[in-house]
């Protein structure tokens, strides 16, 4: 499916007296890379903070790589998605050593780096090597689909097919990053998801949809299942020395490499206390008494939504035969004193246990 000759000029003119300033515009392959990952479910205005404070901390991909884990986790903490993260500093150190610092251009070479997809590849290199590379994300689904006003459901397998043909077939030898910018710009500010804003559009005479007034329906999307929800427990433990256990999760997987107050998910005829102290058991080792409830925090991922309980817990030692807390479910643990949890980096939840701590603790003063 072709668009009209005309479409991909007037959508350029009207990048070029509109364009954002944005601080990855004009960027080096690495700020075009560290701004798409960043980018990846996550609004623009959340990112621009975290983009220059990690690009001060980190401004070249040497910086990053040399850069050890946990400090790129801290870096990048709040934002979410932390196998992004890990993935930035893996892929990192795999162009430092293998292509000496020098992100490659090639479709097929970027697509063999962690972290790095079909669409960021293409953003890659048309937006850093102007290399006519197609992309498609939301923003560029939702401007083909009313464009062309394509009644399939987005999420089916065949329609992402036919919208990455689309969107290769069109893109320009010249300019394709421009222009793969303008796309995504033109859905962020007017092709928007509700109320597009059909009036201001510069290429509202080649839109399909505007014209058979479909706009509302498009892109067809089928619902969602219910997302599962999940009570978890988790203990803040204090030792004799009014110290705090923390624990490491394991380096792959959700919050992979993050500290958290350590506990686990409620089982069915379980109590939240004996939730806790189970979890306790398989994930280091330890025994602990429960105290009462200290805060609720729910929180969503992705694919789940939690309650997070935090107990006060009373620290009584290890199981035998162990003289101190073991690996045996996490990657790491540690005794700190409160003032020492800023080092570490947590997910949300455990953030907002942190500030109730921290707020809690200033009452008393």
């Amino acid at each position: 499916m072709t668009l009209p000759d005309h479409f991909t000029a007037k959508l350029l003119n009207w990048f070029d007296e509109n364009a954002l300033m944005l601080p990855w515009r004009g960027g080096n392959a690495y700020q075009v890379w560290l701004s798409e990952i960043m980018l990846q479910q996550t609004q623009i205005d959340t990112v621009i903070p975290y983009y220059q404070k990690f690009l001060q901390a980190y401004p070249t991909i040497y910086h990053l790589a040399q850069a050890h884990l946990d400090d790129v986790l801290k870096q990048w903490e709040g934002l979410g998605y932390y196998s992004r993260a890990r993935n930035l500093h893996h892929t990192a150190q795999t162009i430092s050593v293998q292509y000496h610092g020098n992100f490659p251009s090639t479709i097929g070479e970027l697509l063999t780096l962690k972290g790095i997809g079909r669409y960021t590849a293409g953003a890659i290199a048309s937006i850093a090597y102007d290399v006519p590379a197609p992309v498609l994300d939301g923003n560029v689904i939702r401007v083909f689909t009313r464009l062309l006003d394509i009644s399939e459901d987005v999420r089916q397998t065949n329609t992402q097919n036919t919208l990455w043909r689309i969107a290769e077939e069109n893109v320009p030898q010249q300019r394709a990053g421009d222009y793969n910018q303008a796309l995504m710009q033109l859905g962020q500010l007017i092709c928007t998801p509700k109320t597009p804003k059909c009036a201001d559009c510069p290429v509202q005479n080649a839109c399909k949809a505007y014209q058979n007034g479909t706009q509302a329906q498009r892109p067809v999307k089928a619902s969602k299942p219910t997302t599962p929800h999940y009570d978890v427990a988790a203990g803040i433990i204090r030792n004799a020395n009014g110290q705090f256990l923390i624990a490491q999760r394991k380096p792959e997987g959700l919050l992979g490499g993050l500290w958290e107050f350590p506990g686990g998910k409620q089982e069915t005829g379980e109590t939240l206390p004996e939730t806790l102290q189970r979890e306790l058991r398989e994930e280091l080792a330890i025994e602990v008494e429960v105290g009462e409830l200290f805060t609720k925090v729910k929180h969503a991922f992705t694919h789940f939504k939690i309650t997070l309980h935090a107990f006060e817990c009373l620290y009584i030692g290890a199981m035998s035969p162990y003289d101190t807390p073991q690996t045996l479910d996490c990657h790491a643990w540690a005794w700190v004193n409160e003032g020492e949890l800023l080092r570490y980096a947590f997910g949300k939840a455990d953030n907002v246990i942190i500030t109730e701590l921290k707020n809690r603790r200033k009452q008393l003063l």
